[in-house]
């Protein structure tokens, strides 16, 4: 499998905890995996053409100012998978981490694909849209959804999910707290597993020994929490995991710049 790290929407300007790293736009990582025998399969959408076109009315003025997106159609993943050869019917399947905004806002782009969600975050979603994180636009044109529940096999530890129709090598890992259905997702990319962690944490600091939260991301992702004691449980968790498989495994969240650029280079 061939693997593409791509920035699906920048948004504010964040400066790094320490010194080195210019200051930067927090980005909504994906990944385009070209499977052999699958097609595309997307993680994660980021925002999406209607995003960039109408943003209050498809991600919420509260949000944009808030989050303050570039708004680039270049960076939507549909416009960068044309870039790369393909059209939008050869994604055949999307995965999501969870459907706050900044993270399906790119599903209509991509209708006949199968969208796989743990369930509990489709239930809440539709339950409580619209709202600052849940907007139905995003899901208007009846996606082909595939739910599931966090039951399955050990992966390192955690509990793992293998998606309808896709290859044992993409796994859904359950890392909770953050919604009430968020998941990690894991690729392997014949060397090692990716580990795509979106909103279990943010910074990558956070994973480290000794934890530094970054002061304006900790500040999004405390306030949008579900469940404080499990989302710093699963952060436990991962630190745990880069401890003692770092050498198997690669850890990284959704809005992190500097993961991305590590993992690009």
């Amino acid at each position: 499998m061939k693997i593409h790290h791509l920035n699906c929407g920048s948004v504010r300007t964040i400066e790094a905890t320490y010194d080195g790293p210019p200051p930067t736009h927090a980005v909504n990582h994906c990944l385009l995996v070209e499977t052999d025998a699958d097609g595309l399969v997307l993680v994660e959408t980021g925002l999406g053409l209607g995003d960039v076109r109408d943003p209050d009315a498809t991600l919420g003025a509260d949000w944009v100012t808030m989050a303050e997106p570039v708004l680039d159609e270049e960076e939507t993943a549909v416009r960068q998978i044309a870039r790369l050869g393909h059209s939008p019917g050869d994604v055949r399947h999307v995965i999501v981490t969870h459907l706050d905004v900044d993270h399906c806002g790119g599903l209509p782009d991509f209708p006949d694909a199968r969208v796989h969600v743990l369930a509990a975050e489709l239930e809440a979603a539709v339950a409580e849209a619209p709202s600052f994180r849940y907007r139905p636009a995003h899901w208007a044109h009846g996606p082909h959804w595939a739910t599931y529940t966090p039951e399955g096999d050990d992966w390192f530890g955690f509990t793992s999910v293998q998606p309808d129709g896709l290859p044992p090598e993409i796994r859904l890992v359950p890392l909770g707290g953050h919604t009430a259905g968020h998941t990690g997702v894991a690729v392997h990319d014949g060397d090692r597993w990716l580990l795509h962690c979106g909103d279990a944490y943010y910074y990558h600091r956070e994973l480290s020994a000794d934890p530094h939260p970054h002061p304006v991301l900790d500040l999004v992702q405390t306030t949008s929490e579900v469940h404080h004691d499990l989302r710093l449980g699963t952060q436990a968790r991962l630190r745990e995991l880069v401890r003692d498989h770092g050498d198997q495994v690669a850890v990284f969240s959704a809005h992190d710049p500097w993961e991305l650029d590590r993992l690009r280079g």
